[in-house]
């Protein structure tokens, strides 16, 4: 099987990462291809901010994974930082394969070297299978989570 190399994404990559947010009942609903505009503007504040880090499984020059990893320093916690994770997706092909995991473990160790006590993430409530998959790789749903839409 070919290696698989999880590397910071370019603004190459954005396309590819919208595709596969788009590609889920949710996703379907709020992303477009149409026009990557809005997402590259996203991706340069992202790419600009050293406590963001917006990851790429790549196969093969083939992106196959994604993730994003914010770090956030805080108060709470006798000054803690903690490891946000966010947007984790796996292209439809490659589901299955244990890749979820491989990004998850890859975002907790990128966590720990950057000296966070905590990693978090949130998942839809509908999002039943995510929830299992999380929970089997130790993560305990804790806390029940708040949205306020602005637009």
């Amino acid at each position: 099987m070919p290696e698989i190399v999880i590397r910071r994404a370019t603004a190459a990559d954005v396309g590819p990462i919208v595709a596969m947010i788009a590609d889920d009942q949710l996703g379907a609903t709020r992303e477009s291809l149409d026009d990557l505009t809005p997402y590259l503007a996203a991706f340069e504040q992202i790419d600009g901010d050293p406590n963001q880090l917006l990851m790429v499984a790549d196969r093969n020059n083939e992106v196959i994974g994604t993730l994003q990893l914010t770090i956030i320093p805080g108060l709470s916690r006798r000054g803690s930082t903690r490891g946000l994770i966010e947007a984790v997706r796996v292209a439809a092909p490659a589901r299955g394969s244990g890749l979820g995991t491989k990004l998850i473990q890859w975002a907790i160790e990128e966590s720990r070297t950057r000296g966070c006590t905590l990693v978090q993430l949130t998942s839809d409530k509908t999002r039943t299978n995510a929830h299992r998959f999380y929970e089997n790789l130790g993560f305990t749903n804790s806390h029940e989570g708040f949205k306020l839409k602005l637009r």
